[in-house]
This record gives structure tokens, sequence and C-alpha cells, in this order.
């Protein structure tokens, strides 16, 4: 009909589904972009990173690191990120997957240097001087002012504890002069003689008058109380005291002959006598002050005396000490002698 539009042309199908086709690929491509930055953008799961050991390559390649006791793993075999178990309690912790350093080895005792010298056995006694030969010495020449404590063992050992306690707390050194009988009843007091610093010289085996004695038992005499004073820890040589201070040219001889020095006094406090002969404390100690000279021997006993037990030695040998201090005197033991 005139005036009317001219009707459409039909569409075309194969034209429709070209168009649909293509919106389809339209609407996967939006989709797989969008679903791609998502996942860019989302955390990734921690794993073993490149070149790292796996927990199972660990455990069989690392003999320091000692397998679970318990199935702590999870199903899948993985271990946790925390800290690693080690080979001691106090030990710290260790990343995982890493190989631990070994525990430092404690090392023993430092090995001593080879330039350290080799332990000599002791010196022999050093003899006494050839001037003194013949002589039962009285006093020690060349001391100065100075006096030498001597104390006689061959009863009991009553006055030892106060002699020794005496000594050590004013710092003063003597020189004990034993029978070998003390010193085999006696090892204990020896030791402590010694353990003093203090001096030893042998006094006999038995105590008897040398005068009366052939020199063959002089000898006896005079070795068995080596014998047994050494055996208690103390080395008498070369310093010899006669028993009662008995004495003559022949004996002092027989005495020089056996490699020894006899030593006498200058000074006997008589504290040997007791309370029951009438003697004091202060009478010993005035008699040893009264002989005061440079040099000078004093002779006490170790020994209580047998009637009343008193020991006036050992009681008046701290007044004693004090007051030859006072008069400027020091204190040397018989070992000066030795010296020369």
């Amino acid at each position: 009909m005139v005036g009317e539009p001219p009707t459409e042309p039909p569409a075309d199908p194969r034209r429709r589904r070209r168009l649909a086709a293509a919106a389809v690929v339209a609407v996967v491509a939006i989709t797989a972009v969008v679903v791609a930055v998502i996942l860019a953008g989302a955390p990734r799961e921690s794993g073993p990173s490149a070149g790292q050991p796996t927990a199972s390559q660990t455990s069989a390649s690392s003999p320091s690191t000692p397998a679970p006791s318990s199935p702590a793993a999870s199903p899948s075999g993985s271990q946790s990120s925390g800290p690693q178990p080690s080979d001691s309690p106090s030990a710290p912790s260790e990343t995982q997957g890493e190989t631990p350093a070994p525990a430092p080895v404690a090392s023993g005792p430092t090995p001593p240097p080879e330039t350290l010298p080799v332990p000599q056995p002791p010196p022999p006694v050093a003899p006494f001087p050839p001037a003194l030969a013949g002589q039962d010495v009285e006093v020690v020449p060349g001391a100065g002012a100075s006096v030498a404590l001597t104390f006689d063992a061959g009863a009991n050992s009553a006055g030892l504890p106060s002699i020794l306690q005496t000594l050590a707390g004013a710092g003063v050194r003597g020189t004990f002069f034993l029978t070998g009988s003390w010193a085999a009843a006696n090892p204990a007091g020896v030791a402590a003689i010694v353990a003093g610093g203090h001096r030893v010289g042998n006094h006999s085996q038995t105590h008897p008058d040398f005068t009366g004695l052939p020199d063959a038992a002089i000898e006896d005499q005079i070795r068995a109380a080596e014998r047994a004073i050494t055996a208690a820890g103390a080395d008498p040589r070369p310093l010899f005291r006669f028993p009662f201070g008995a004495r003559d040219a022949r004996t002092i001889a027989a005495v020089n002959n056996l490699g020894y020095l006899p030593v006498r006094w200058s000074v006997d406090t008589l504290g040997w006598k007791g309370t029951s002969g009438g003697v004091t404390a202060q009478q010993v100690a005035d008699r040893a002050l009264s002989a005061l000279q440079p040099g000078e021997i004093v002779l006490m006993h170790i020994g209580s005396n047998p009637n009343d037990g008193s020991v006036l030695d050992a009681d008046a040998l701290p007044r004693m000490i004090e007051r030859m201090r006072q008069a400027g005197y020091g204190f040397v033991t018989l070992d000066t002698l030795v010296a020369g």
C-alpha cells in the first residue's frame, strides 16, 4: 500500500546464532579475567622452599636429629613450623629443616707444659760444718739476737698440744729432739711437729747414758732412733742430743762419725722437776731470761713430771716468748747450725 513503510526482511537465523556465541565467549572471557584477579590477590599456603629438604628428607639425612618418639606429624606427613626438638633439653631451638650444629665438646684438663721440671728427690741432708766437729754445741754461733727454743721428748707427750699451740700462735718455730721409742709410740705427735714447721733431732732410741756404751752400741742407738723417727715422717739428721747431757770426747767423736752434730744447751729451765720439785712456771721463765744471750739454746721438755703431772715448760712458754721479744730477741731453729 502507498504511504506504508516497507516491511523489514525476516532476520537470518545463522546470524543470530553467531551473535549468541560471541556473547557467550565474551562472558566467559570476562569471568576468567575476574577469577584470575581474585586468585592473584589471595594468600598462598606456605610450604618448603625451593632446594630445602622436606621433613622426611631431613629425618633421613641428618643423624644428629632424633626421630620423634610419638606420631606428632599431620596426616599429610608435613611437620609444623614450630621449634624442632634438640638432643639436649637445654639446647636452643633449631630452624626447620636445618641440620643442628654439633654441641661443643668440653675440654679436659690442660696438660702441663713440657717445660715443667721433672720432680726430683729431696736433696741430701747438709752435713754440719767441720769447724763444729768435736763439740757439744752450747750456743748458736753467729745467730745474733736470736734464741733457739728446744724440747726433748722421751717420756710422755702431755705438754705437746699446749707447746705447739703456743708456738703457732706466736709464729715461732722450735727444735724437737725425739727418742726413737717416743716417735714410734707417738706418730701423730711427730706428724703434728712436722706440720707446724718445726725441726726434729735424734735423742737416741731408749735414752741411755752414752758414756757407758761401746761405740757399736752407740751406733745401734742412733741408727735405731733414726729409723723410727724417719718411719714416723721426720728426718732427724744431722742434729743429735745426748741423753742426760752425758758425753765425753769419745762419745762425741762416735756421734760425729755417724754424721751427727751433738747439740747441748745454754740453759736448762728445770721445768722437768715439776711442782713437786719446788719449781714454778714463773721460775722456769726467769731462768730462761736470766741466761739470755745471742744464740742462746734453751732446754725444755715435752713430758709431764712423773710425780705431780705438771708441765711447767709448756705453762711458762707463752710468757717466756713475750719477755724475750720485749728484750729485742727473735727465734731460730737449730738448722742455723747446719747452715754454718
